[in-house]
């Protein structure tokens, strides 16, 4: 399987994400998933003025959130392009929030990063939790995911 991750950090968080730990996540959840077309996303660790500005430009929701994914296709039927690589999207997550929620549920930043990553990812797959029954499907991949062994 042939996974492109492309990882920005915004300047001021430079070296405080190990994006190793980002790229074996979201291989992990593209292994679960069995995705097996070439395929490549990218990912932003942002602070909260900029998934302020995103959340309330796309969501009309005028404050900071924890993670956000723009999805290129909108469900599991992914198109083959004539380069041979499909574009799954963009996740963006802000660690000053993933900072935040760590210390609120007492685990590691790295813990916090790898299940926000993993949701992000989800919904660049398709998944979403509009409702009920939505959310039951997400959060047990997200639990299949997260709880294989070597991640965190």
């Amino acid at each position: 399987m042939n996974w492109n991750i492309d990882i920005n950090i915004e300047e001021p968080f430079e070296g405080q994400v190990a994006e190793e730990l980002l790229r074996q996540v979201v291989g992990r959840v593209l292994q679960v998933e069995e995705v097996d077309i070439t395929s490549e996303l990218s990912m932003l660790i942002a602070g909260d003025e900029t998934m302020r500005e995103l959340n309330l430009t796309y969501r009309q929701i005028d404050q900071t959130t924890d993670v956000l994914s723009f999805a290129f296709q909108e469900d599991k039927d992914f198109p083959s392009h004539p380069e041979g690589i499909t574009q799954l999207g963009e996740v963006i997550i802000s660690l000053p929030q993933a900072e935040r929620q760590a210390e609120e549920q007492g685990h590691s930043l790295e813990k916090e990063l790898a299940v926000l990553t993993v949701h992000g990812v989800l919904h660049l797959l398709g998944y979403d939790h509009e409702t009920d029954e939505q959310e039951a499907e997400m959060s047990a991949m997200e639990a299949r995911t997260l709880d294989g062994p070597g991640l965190i």
